[in-house]
């Protein structure tokens, strides 16, 4: 009788400690295998996400019996060159190039003009230096004469280079 008391005993404190552990334990910590649900929504919002999450997906129904061996490796070679290359595009879209370009488009614009004050390219009207846009007609002031990454010279208001493909700095 005493050993059904102790077994009862054990058994009682042991789920009231599963139901009330949550409260005694850091919110913060989490198991390194813990997927993060906040990350992976945010990160279907792009085409390597939803690529990802594809591969994940399949791995998961491969070990579920879900899929062939056939099947899985047909679409994880599908969908790892998708990711790959919406990845590479995501690099490639890096806006620490932009930034770059337009840097540089600045500097090269204060280096050729010392003075206080410049003209309008467009409509000759007198801009105070700093200004990025004309207080007269509203054409950016300073816009890149000659694309950063190959050197060809660009029309007004080119958003691309027509020689190199290249993203022309606002």
């Amino acid at each position: 009788m005493w050993l059904e008391i102790v077994a009862a005993a054990f058994v009682g404190f042991s789920l009231l400690w599963l139901v009330f552990e949550p409260l005694f334990t850091a919110h913060g910590a989490r198991p390194a295998d813990v997927i993060d649900m906040d990350a992976l929504e945010d990160l279907e919002d792009t085409r390597s996400g939803v690529a990802l999450a594809a591969l994940k997906e399949i791995e998961f129904d491969r070990e579920t019996g879900k899929l062939s061996d056939n099947d899985y490796e047909f679409l994880r070679q599908k969908y790892t060159v998708e990711a790959l290359s919406a990845l590479r595009s995501e690099d490639d879209a890096s806006p620490a190039a932009d930034l770059e370009a337009r840097v540089a488009a600045r500097v090269a614009t204060m280096r050729d003009d010392g003075s206080t004050a410049s003209d309008c390219g467009a409509c000759g009207a007198h801009v105070e230096l700093g200004a990025r846009f004309c207080p007269e007609c509203g054409a950016p002031i300073g816009a890149p004469t000659a694309c950063a990454k190959c050197g060809s010279d660009l029309p007004g208001g080119s958003r691309f280079c027509a020689a190199c493909g290249g993203r022309v700095a606002a």
